[in-house]
């Protein structure tokens, strides 16, 4: 009765649609490239979503400004197939490349910095001088200098990691580079830039394992830096005051943040329909930009808002697990950096849009109009899909021919298998009791004839063994005792090699011949 019962059970949640699905989707995850296509999968969707809210978003401020929709539209789809270009070239670059180049790429990305503050170099835009203007198409390398920090942040703490390095190996010289590249960027000054930056030397510090007490104290330094910051500068002190006090000047600081929950609210749960934004027309500043979630939730609904968040939330969970589930401790150490910078950015931009966190200026990624921003996110989400396709269980798939119809379309090159590299030099106390144990374990099959032999030997001794025993005996001034064995006896010296086990051996067969072959053979 019981049995049927249980039959009746398993029975019953094996044709739950619910189980069902999750079983199946727990086996796709399971497969060897299940990770590679989920990030790109991610990014495609995200993209997509981006150059669609753009259009909507910006269409009515570019008709006022060019008289045609489709101008910002226009220039965010250029840097978005820029972008996908340059996912491509990242899903390709070999893993000991990137390493070899990654501090001649972040010397380059402080070189710009300094290059941009320069009057007639760089452009002064929105108060923030950040931007190079070349044939009319606009670089920020501010964004080029948060990618190279955490390639060859990534690149030196996975190098000395496995030295079993002191906390100032850890420190010197990641933490005084990166105070460097957040000083040229509050000279611009750019605090949503400065935001990320912080979130990358934190994040590399966490998973390289930093003591916990050095990390808060890191933590609280920072917050105190950062609160420094937002109170001396007079458009940052007032986005302070207009989140704790929103009501003290609706019209002025707190007037964007007011009418973004004024457009989430307008878009209640099923939202108002594509294009259908009324906060676009003028009623929110940066629609477009840094502010473009509330658009997302005016047109697209609480549905849309909660799609979007939960494709950044199934980001997170793919880029952990590839940082957990790959062999290189450098592609370990970024792709866990890269996945809480990206995961940080969304989470203070959605935060300061619907009114849990000052306005900080972060764009959302992938999404927000940017284009330097959109083609150097999609070179980070190219090169965490080149983790993906690095992991142990993905090398083997490749190299066994199921790369899949995507990849022999795109002709991606088969990734390597990591090699971990030469190990620092031992002491010869630390190598002796390794050579110890291993060569008799290598000598044993070969010193015993048979079981229970004690005659037989391996091999004769050359005549180079034979001399040297004869010298030996004769330096010694007496007769080798023969008591019987007189033949296994002399070829004994033949094969002992003058190791430490081994002449202990020798002692004890001068009391017990037998013992000391079993020892031997053993």
């Amino acid at each position: 009765m019981t049995s049927r019962a249980g039959a009746t059970r398993s029975g019953a949640s094996s044709d739950d649609p619910v189980v069902g699905a999750r079983g199946r989707f727990g086996a796709w995850l399971a497969r060897p490239l299940a990770s590679f296509h989920l990030v790109v999968t991610i990014a495609v969707l995200l993209t997509v979503l981006g150059l669609v809210m753009v259009l909507s978003s910006s269409s009515v401020g570019a008709v006022a400004a060019a008289g045609s929709a489709y101008g910002l539209f226009t220039s965010q789809l250029i840097f978005a197939a820029l972008g996908m270009v340059i996912f491509y070239i990242a899903l390709q670059i070999p893993v000991r490349l990137m390493r070899r180049f990654a501090f001649p790429a972040f010397a380059f990305s402080v070189v710009l910095l300094v290059l941009v503050l320069i009057p007639g170099i760089g452009t002064l835009s929105q108060g923030t001088r950040g931007w190079f203007v070349i044939a009319g198409i606009s670089l920020q390398p501010a964004e080029i200098a948060k990618i190279t920090l955490a390639v060859w942040g990534a690149h030196l703490l996975a190098s000395r990691r496995g030295e079993n390095s002191t906390l100032r190996e850890m420190l010197v010289p990641l933490v005084p580079a990166a105070l460097l590249v957040t000083g040229l960027i509050v000279l611009q000054p750019d605090l949503g830039t400065t935001v990320s930056i912080v979130i990358i030397v934190l994040a590399l510090l966490w998973f390289a394992g930093l003591p916990l007490k050095v990390f808060l104290g890191i933590v609280g330094t920072a917050g105190t830096l950062a609160v420094i910051l937002a109170l001396t500068a007079g458009y940052r002190s007032q986005r302070v005051r207009a989140f704790f006090n929103p009501g003290d000047d609706p019209q002025g600081a707190g007037y964007q943040a007011r009418q973004a929950k004024f457009s989430l609210a307008d878009g209640g749960l099923w939202g108002r329909g594509l294009g259908q934004s009324r906060a676009k027309w003028s009623y929110l500043p940066n629609a477009h930009n840094d502010f473009i979630f509330a658009i997302i939730g005016e047109e697209l609904g609480f549905l849309g808002g909660v799609a979007v968040i939960g494709l950044f939330g199934l980001f997170a969970y793919v880029g952990l697990r590839i940082a957990m589930r790959s062999a290189d401790p450098f592609l370990r150490l970024f792709t866990a950096t890269a996945t809480t910078w990206i995961i940080g950015q969304a989470f203070i931009n959605i935060g300061y849009v619907v009114g849990l966190l000052p306005v900080t200026g972060l764009q959302l990624p992938l999404v927000s109009a940017g284009g330097t921003s959109t083609a150097t996110t999609l070179l980070m989400f190219g090169l965490i899909a080149n983790a993906a396709r690095h992991e142990p269980e993905a090398i083997a798939a490749l190299h066994a021919g199921q790369d899949g119809r995507f990849a022999r379309l795109l002709r991606l090159r088969k990734p390597e298998a990591y090699r971990p590299g030469r190990r620092p030099a031992r002491t010869a106390a630390a190598r002796q009791p390794r050579a110890r144990v291993a060569v008799p374990e290598r000598a044993a099959p070969a010193a015993s004839g048979g079981r229970g032999s004690r005659t037989r030997q391996p091999q004769a001794p050359n005549e180079r063994q034979r001399g040297a025993a004869q010298d030996r005996r004769a330096s010694a001034g007496r007769a080798q005792p023969t008591d019987g064995t007189g033949r296994a006896r002399r070829a004994q010296p033949a094969r002992e090699p003058a190791r430490g086990r081994q002449q202990t051996n020798r002692t004890t067969r001068g009391s017990n011949g037998r013992s000391g072959e079993r020892g031997n053979r053993r």
